[in-house]
């Protein structure tokens, strides 16, 4: 069974967890479970302690408390740096086989392939949540986006990763406005679902979208 460490609240990220394990920690978070379209996108990240730049640390938080301009901002600047100082890998699972598997195995199976495709050898994985992929020496932190630099620099990750997913569905599928809603079922989202039905990303299984699925 994964362990699950629940920590005193905190304002902003830090290395406590990683420096409470020792060795190459990474985290791990993933971004689009709530979506009703497009996939589901996993990423994890490894931030070097001595060498990374205390300025952009400083900008690194919980990915939710950033507006999508200050996550490109941060994630265009994480993509310069060398992978000795910051590296990282994501994996994206789409709509068909979300609606296969469920989402909660499509989002851990999306967290063990970043893992597997980050290049540098790590010792733990820290995941945001309560539960860890099968197969991957790992620890659940609840919150942990909010409280460990790995895994809120892994939540920058897969969050804008997967509005570029949604930006490039939103072009094939311009009436649902996938640019504008990244996926989710705002009030403009589902006056469109329920005018066109759903397009081959909806994700079927989901209730909105089955809902009208069945009544049209």
């Amino acid at each position: 069974m994964p362990k699950t460490r629940k920590t005193a609240a905190m304002t902003a990220p830090t290395f406590e967890l990683e420096e409470a394990h020792g060795g190459m920690v990474i985290g791990i978070d993933e971004a689009g479970r709530g979506c009703l379209a497009g996939p589901v996108v996993a990423a994890a990240a490894w931030i070097n302690r001595k060498e990374f730049p205390p300025d952009l640390l400083a900008l690194i938080n919980d990915s939710k408390k950033l507006s999508r301009a200050k996550r490109e901002e941060i994630y265009t600047r994480l993509r310069t740096l060398p992978r000795d100082v910051f590296a990282f890998a994501f994996a994206r699972i789409e709509a068909t086989e979300i609606d296969e598997i469920n989402i909660l195995q499509a989002s851990l199976k999306a967290m063990k392939l970043a893992a597997s495709r980050i290049a540098i050898p790590f010792n733990l994985a820290l995941v945001d949540g309560n539960k860890t992929p099968d197969g991957l020496r790992a620890e659940a932190v609840i919150g942990g986006d909010a409280k460990s630099f790995s895994i809120a620099a892994a939540s920058i990750v897969a969050k804008c990763e997967k509005d570029f997913a949604l930006d490039e569905i939103g072009r094939k599928f311009p009436e649902y406005g996938f640019e504008k809603n990244a996926g989710y079922g705002t009030a403009v989202h589902m006056a469109a679902l329920a005018k066109h039905g759903p397009c081959p990303e909806h994700r079927k299984t989901y209730a909105p979208v089955r809902a009208i699925s069945t009544a049209s």
